[in-house]
């Protein structure tokens, strides 16, 4: 065995990159490496070169963070005006952040769509954060100091307040845009 055959794999696995993208210069053509959320499958003949992308399985559609809660809205639930979001490029707009001015107040309001919200739920009831259900809200809405999640469809979404005053201030206007929001997916 080469040296470059004993030290591709950790190497590549340092790095976090699949070894079939780290192949050996006696291993041959390295199979394609998918895009992320895609998978590779080799042709019958086990041909890496020829291979072509999977079939993808059916994703629930894409929901813009910043369509489900809007900068009057976030600048509403905060009582203080905000920045424009922060926001990724379309299509993966999953996550939607409003921030208060530099100069003050302390405030933004963070909107997170898909996966992501549903593992914050589950990491809060795993640290045994306090959840009230809240009624009228999707097929599932659950609400905590700062914090609301709501589920249609199989959609999570959460919304969460950041201010440095008392949550329970915030807790009506929370649980009224979690609703909001349920409506508009």
């Amino acid at each position: 065995m080469t040296v470059r055959r004993l030290i591709a794999p950790v190497w590549c696995s340092l790095l976090l990159i699949p070894l079939v993208a780290c192949g050996g210069a006696d291993d041959g053509p390295a199979a394609p490496v998918a895009d992320a959320g895609q998978s590779v499958t080799a042709t019958p003949d086990g041909d890496p070169s020829a291979a072509a992308p999977a079939e993808e399985s059916p994703a629930a559609p894409a929901v813009d963070a910043c369509a489900l809660v809007s900068k009057q809205e976030a600048e509403k639930l905060a009582g203080t005006p905000l920045q424009d979001p922060l926001e990724k490029p379309a299509p993966d707009r999953d996550t939607c952040t409003y921030t208060g001015p530099v100069s003050g107040p302390t405030a933004q309001v963070e909107v997170f769509v898909g996966p992501g919200a549903k593992k914050f739920l589950d990491i809060e009831r795993e640290l045994g954060h306090e959840l009230t259900p809240i009624s009228g809200a999707g097929d599932e809405a659950y609400a905590e100091d700062g914090t609301v999640f709501v589920s249609k469809g199989g959609v999570w979404v959460s919304i969460r307040l950041v201010r440095t005053d008392d949550p329970a201030r915030y807790r009506a206007a929370l649980e009224t845009l979690a609703r909001t929001t349920a409506g508009r997916l």
